[in-house]
């Protein structure tokens, strides 16, 4: 079991910090590894030097879009595909961070609750 139960105790605030800093770095090394995947995309299809790369495809995970428009059709698929897999990702580590903030929220309210 991931988290505490119901009827379980309120974790520490120690233990806590821990569980966010666990979930905090896994979703910094989901967001490494895409943006990873992007510059290597961003190089291959469209012949993007690094830098140039690197600033696209961070700029996809960000929610703000690419710097370059893709010239190559290849580079076209990619930079739509890579676009839809970055949204997904935002999405989903955001959710990794706020998962234990919002359990330990809950949790508590169900502690006072049945008090």
């Amino acid at each position: 079991m991931i988290y505490e139960r119901r009827g379980d105790a309120l974790l520490p605030r120690t233990h806590f910090v821990r569980r966010v800093a666990r979930h905090a770095l896994a979703a910094g090394l989901l967001v490494a590894l895409s943006l990873g995947i992007g510059m290597a995309g961003y190089e291959y299809f469209e012949d993007l030097p690094w830098r140039d790369a690197f600033v696209n495809s961070a700029m996809l995970l960000g929610g703000m879009g690419p710097v370059d428009a893709p010239l190559t059709a290849g580079g076209k698929i990619f930079a739509g595909c890579y676009a839809l897999y970055a949204g997904l990702v935002f999405l989903i580590s955001a959710s990794v961070v706020l998962a234990p903030v919002v359990h330990r929220a809950l949790h508590r309210f169900h502690l006072q609750k049945d008090s």
